[in-house]
């Protein structure tokens, strides 16, 4: 679930760009011969997420492994290859959420009709634009945050999601999820710039949640850590 402009003229005053943060140090050991230990030093002030990432060749297109919560300072990748290299980093991620919105599903899976649903309504859309702003997630201005959010119930296992885009340099959206119970959002959804549109098809943990979405941009990534794996365990 993923993926011009919906965005109000408001005209705001253009911030210069806060002076960059030290970025995370991270070191990376071998706890056994295929499972890789991550520590590094907590992300700048502001953090709203950041990611783990890795690459199996220097410079390689990095993957991210997950995001955490920015009090998380450790991560363990297991069961990996045996004798290959991984390269990984850290990144901060920072900007804007919307206000949350809560949401109760009716009970009930999918039904037959949900299942021939094409879900047309699910996929991340570049709903038709309004004038642009001079709002800037970069800049950290709260008026970069999304607004107007609304999750409209469409069956018992699905929400669909629109917002009003205020950002102009954004790396992208996160639609966040926090279920009923649980004491903090995680992303449900990584999105592109732009979109201001996308479904969720929830999990059975997820029939009563709260829900937002944020603007966000990358901070600098952390130095690059390397290890190797060693040999396959022995059967």
């Amino acid at each position: 679930m993923k993926p011009t402009i919906l965005i109000t003229a408001l005209l705001l005053t253009a911030c210069s760009p806060a002076p960059a943060e030290p970025a995370p140090r991270l070191t990376a050991t071998l706890s056994t011969p295929t499972d890789i230990i991550l520590s590094w030093t907590p992300p700048p002030p502001g953090t709203a997420t950041q990611t783990v990432e890795f690459a199996t060749e220097p410079g390689g297109d990095y993957t991210i492994l997950r995001f955490l919560p920015p009090a998380t300072t450790t991560y363990t990748h297991p069961d990996l290859l045996p004798e290959t290299p991984f390269y990984y980093r850290t990144r901060p991620v920072f900007g804007p959420a919307s206000p949350p919105v809560d949401r109760t599903l009716p009970p009930g899976d999918f039904t037959e009709t949900d299942q021939r649903n094409d879900h047309e309504w699910a996929s991340p859309q570049r709903l038709p634009a309004a004038p642009a702003n001079q709002a800037s997630v970069r800049t950290g201005d709260p008026g970069a945050a999304p607004a107007d959010f609304r999750a409209t119930v469409m069956h018992a296992n699905g929400i669909r999601f629109t917002w009003t885009d205020h950002a102009t340099d954004e790396d992208g959206y996160l639609l966040e999820i926090r279920p009923t119970g649980s004491p903090d959002f995680s992303p449900a959804a990584v999105l592109d710039p732009d979109v201001n549109s996308t479904g969720l098809i929830t999990l059975p943990t997820e029939k009563s949640a709260s829900y937002r979405v944020r603007a966000f941009y990358y901070g600098s990534p952390s130095n690059t850590a390397h290890q190797t794996t060693g040999p396959a365990p022995a059967p």
